[in-house]
């Protein structure tokens, strides 16, 4: 059933970062829905320009951009927070979607140059959105910063060493973006929020076609996660910041 936007969600104006992947998708199909003004970005343009137009031919009307944006330069990831809170004339969100994974089949087995990579995906990319887009969301009525995580940084396992460390890395730098959202509030609480939405893993289509017999017990569906999102707007900011939401039970 198509809707046609919720209150919390009209007109407001939406940044997703990593907005090519099948969350990326679903993010911008479900914000869209919702009456929001979709800002997306990534690295690749070409499936870039296919989430956007997918985006923007399910709800006619909508206004989904795209912008090929280097979040691991800073400059331009201010840039682009600047562009388009100059643009739309203000930003209500910042949806970070960048993933990445790499493991090893045992910790003895863990490569640095793993954490290196995913040091770049996971941290820096959440490091330079959320310093980038700290003033437009302090600026809004409605903003909010929003980390997708995973239940292995609470619980790493041994093979998994470099993915659990960058996830519990970048929950950490964006419960400290929580706290500045908390203290610029001051005693009436804060009015923009960061949170944390923690899955176990995702899986879309394409996955179960691949492996249509596996379960993929306590995975998301990224449609879940797009709904998980857009329902962050409709809770009052000081219930929502700083906290770790979880969509898997807790390990």
């Amino acid at each position: 059933m198509i809707k046609n936007g919720n209150g919390a969600l009209e007109g407001a104006v939406v940044a997703v970062a990593g907005a090519a992947g099948p969350a990326g998708r679903s993010a911008l199909l479900r914000l869209a829905e919702a009456g929001a003004t979709v800002v997306a970005s990534d690295a690749d343009p070409v499936r870039l320009a296919e989430a956007v137009d997918a985006a923007r031919y399910a709800h006619g009307g909508a206004t989904v951009t795209g912008d090929t944006v280097d979040l691991l330069d800073l400059a331009a990831t201010r840039e682009w927070a600047d562009k388009t809170e100059k643009e739309f004339g203000r930003v209500d969100g910042l949806v970070h979607l960048v993933g990445g994974w790499r493991g090893s089949a045992s910790f003895a087995e863990s490569a640095v140059a793993d954490w290196n990579l995913l040091e770049k995906l996971l941290i820096r990319t959440v490091q330079h959105t959320s310093l980038a887009f700290h003033d437009p969301l302090l600026r809004s009525d409605r903003g909010r910063f929003l980390l997708i995580s995973a239940a292995g940084a609470s619980a790493p396992t041994a093979g998994n060493a470099a993915y659990a460390a960058s996830k519990a890395a970048a929950e950490a730098w964006t419960l400290a973006l929580a706290d500045a959202f908390r203290k610029a509030g001051g005693e009436e609480g804060p009015k923009a929020a960061a949170a944390i939405l923690v899955v176990k893993a995702l899986v879309h289509d394409a996955m179960r076609a691949e492996r249509p017999n596996a379960k993929f017990a306590g995975f998301t569906d990224v449609s879940e996660l797009a709904e998980a999102i857009a329902g962050v707007w409709d809770r009052p900011a000081r219930d929502v910041n700083g906290q770790r939401l979880w969509l898997t039970p807790k390990p």
